[in-house]
């Protein structure tokens, strides 16, 4: 038993349950909701209501707009789902996949500890270098 994978399946399948919960909220909800939360993102960014990416979103977001978001995060929950579901097993493939797809948003962490500081981006950064680090360490172990 490899506590370190059975953590990371662990999160890895909250975040896919959250997916799901979200894909779900999209479909049954409708575009309103999201139209408030880039509305309220705008307001509390300071924006111009006008004019900007988040403001020409919010008034674009339709019906046929959320089922193709809502689409996309049912996929992504799905994978991570699958990815849990081979960690779990421990899975050769998926701590190829695991490693990969934490080690993409690496860059993205670091720009975001440079542009915004914080514990929430520090946070961000060091929970992916953990994943990226226990299953790098699995893969290694296999290739011995």
């Amino acid at each position: 038993m490899d506590t370190g994978l059975h953590l990371v399946a662990l999160f890895e399948a909250l975040k896919g349950a959250l997916a799901l919960a979200t894909a779900a909220a999209l479909e049954l909800l409708g575009p309103a909701p999201l139209q408030n939360l880039m509305a309220d993102a705008v307001g509390l960014l300071h924006m111009d209501p006008r004019h900007g990416t988040l403001a020409v979103l919010a008034r674009e977001l339709d019906p046929s707009a959320v089922r193709m978001i809502a689409a996309g995060v049912l996929a992504y929950g799905l994978l991570r789902g699958i990815e849990a579901w081979g960690l779990w097993r421990a899975r050769a493939w998926a701590s190829w996949l695991g490693c990969a797809s934490a080690a993409i948003y690496l860059p993205v962490d670091l720009y975001a500890i440079a542009r915004h500081p914080g514990w929430v981006s520090a946070t961000a950064l060091a929970v992916n270098v953990i994943i990226v680090w226990v299953l790098g360490a699995d893969l290694r172990r296999r290739q011995r």
